[in-house]
């Protein structure tokens, strides 16, 4: 453009500015320019004996000027960074001594903009080469999510425990979860392709114009959810990598050479790596030529650290087919009146503590008026008496120590009780609760039921992170359950734990080897009163019984 049309364009916008100057100042208050701006770099480690600093790239940028309102820093080696402040550090990754120019952009009052520039000259001596060369394949390569993989996404602690800090001990997901929902499987359809240009590292996600958010990142796309899940969002076209030495609590650990490589992969631009946790900043815990495990901290919450498994491989789902047991290795007919079988079942007796846990109003009792077999069937019945202390007295059958397992069926058919306040279960522990306290040893309920609210039956599972209000649940309406014999069932193996009525699927679990059903169970059987679940009880409540036909287990 030649400096006369520049001349024109420029007086045709004072022209405009002259005539229409009331409703600009009325509409967008003063226009100021900023002025006097100017850049102090501070190299890390600069001295005398080493003019280009101690080889960490840190370069500690400040700008100033007059009637500035914030700052933004863009650099020749390709990246930007919004300043408000005008207060900076930033690390420059080309290995050796090099030059970068330096431009900070000074915004004022109706979005003018003035910036200057300086050169810095700085030393660089971290790099990884292996690394870019696993990332790329020396030109360029495509990587997935490793979602067949148990916690290939999955959250733990970040602070200076060494023994928990370098992994995901909250939470690991197993085995393409997050295919199961809508919410949620936008995930396995992310591509992050790295690539080289030149010597620069490139990234871009493919995410097919939905991301998964973090619940507290959700107005990031404009939206809410209390839940994470998958938002309308672009991720953004291709940005720049740079590379740095991790300064992780990892790195700190006495181990720390077989936890992380201490590689940190640095993206512009608000680049993330497929979940959206308000971080730009990953750091690699080992990577080879078709798997990459990389560790974030979350944006917002500097205690939770998040881990993803990466493949160059895109997973396929292989789809979920019940494993048939058909060898019946242990059951209970019921067939002899009396007591219940003592080589098959023991008793919880008593109130436990703070009412087993769940604030309940029972005290379970081996009495012939709370449990027994009779005319074909086991009789549990919750009465008001007084009893141990409460005004309500039931019953509790465990196979604890007498019969065990791992994986297989079991089917339970019974009649359930009825009445506001009653909450019959029929459920399965680990059998390590000793050892691994609730909800560590994984809880399995096959069935559910409160009177409260009749004819909705629960399939439930507890372990670490889903236990109370949080507990992994489902429900289904099933009708007359206080009248009729329902089979109740759970389909448990390696792979996925499910649970029917009557062959109706009310929940189930991709199993994995981060949760705790894959060692022995025990069965449970018992009519609980009131408390968390069972909730308020029938002032005319008088007796009732959960009836069961039979129990058995087969692999």
């Amino acid at each position: 453009m030649s400096k006369k049309i520049i001349i024109k364009i420029v007086s045709l916008f004072a022209i405009l500015l002259m005539t229409g100057c009331q409703k600009d100042d009325y509409t967008f208050g003063d226009i100021t320019a900023p002025t006097n701006i100017q850049i102090t770099a501070e190299i890390v480690g600069k001295t005398v004996a080493e003019p280009y600093g101690d080889g960490s790239g840190i370069v500690k940028l400040v700008a100033t000027g007059d009637d500035v309102i914030s700052y933004k820093y863009v650099f020749s080696d390709g990246t930007s960074e919004n300043s408000p402040g005008g207060h900076f550090d930033k690390r420059f990754t080309k290995t050796g001594v090099n030059k970068y120019i330096v431009t900070a952009v000074a915004y004022g009052k109706g979005g003018v903009a003035t910036n200057t520039t300086i050169e810095v000259e700085v030393l660089s001596n971290f790099s990884d080469p292996d690394a870019v060369n696993f990332l790329t394949g020396g030109t360029s390569k495509k990587w997935y999510w490793s979602a067949s993989e148990p916690g290939h996404l999955g959250v733990g602690q970040n602070d200076g425990d060494a023994t928990k800090n370098y992994f995901a001990n909250y939470y690991q997901a197993g085995p393409f979860e997050k295919a199961g929902s809508p919410a949620s499987s936008c995930l396995y359809e992310n591509v992050l392709t790295f690539s080289l240009d030149g010597e620069q590292l490139k990234y871009e996600l493919n995410n097919g114009g939905s991301t998964f958010f973090n619940a507290s990142f959700a107005s990031v796309a404009g939206g809410s959810s209390p839940d994470d899940a998958c938002l309308a969002y672009n991720a953004g076209g291709v940005k720049t990598v740079s590379l740095s030495p991790s300064e992780s609590v990892v790195t700190k650990n006495a181990n720390h050479a077989t936890q992380t490589r201490g590689t940190m992969l640095n993206f512009s631009d608000g680049g993330f790596m497929g979940y959206y946790i308000g971080q730009s900043s990953y750091e690699i815990l080992s990577i080879t030529a078709n798997r990459m495990v990389v560790r974030a901290v979350m944006g917002n919450n500097s205690a939770l650290a998040w881990y993803h498994i990466f493949t160059t491989t895109k997973p396929t789902q292989v789809p979920d087919t019940d494993v048939d047991y058909t060898n019946l290795v242990w059951s209970d007919e019921f067939n002899t009146d009396g007591a219940p079988d003592a080589a098959k079942w023991g008793y919880n007796l008593g109130t436990g503590d703070n009412g087993w846990g769940n604030n309940e109003k029972q005290n379970y009792t081996n009495s012939a008026t709370n449990v027994v077999v009779q005319g074909g069937s086991l009789k549990i019945t919750a009465k008001k008496e007084a009893s141990g202390g409460q005004a309500y007295s039931s019953a509790r059958l465990v196979s604890d120590n007498k019969f065990k397992f791992t994986y297989g069926k079991v089917e339970i058919r019974a009649k359930l009780p009825i009445g506001a306040g009653t909450w019959p279960a029929i459920w399965m522990l680990g059998q390590n609760y000793a050892t691994k306290p609730w909800p560590a040893c994984g809880e399995i309920d096959i069935m559910e039921h409160v009177g409260n609210n009749q004819n909705v039956v629960l399939g439930t599972f507890h372990y670490p992170g889903r236990s109370g209000g949080s507990a992994d649940s489902g429900s289904k309406t099933i009708a007359n359950v206080s009248t009729e014999f329902h089979v109740y069932k759970a389909v448990w193996s390696a792979a996925s734990i499910k649970i029917y009525a009557d062959d109706t699927l009310i929940h189930s679990v991709v199993n994995s080897a981060s949760l705790p059903f894959n060692s022995d169970f025990f069965l449970i059987l018992n009519v609980a009163m009131g408390g968390n679940l069972g909730g308020n009880i029938d002032p005319a409540f008088t007796q009732s019984s959960m009836e069961i036909d039979y129990v058995r287990v087969y692999q």
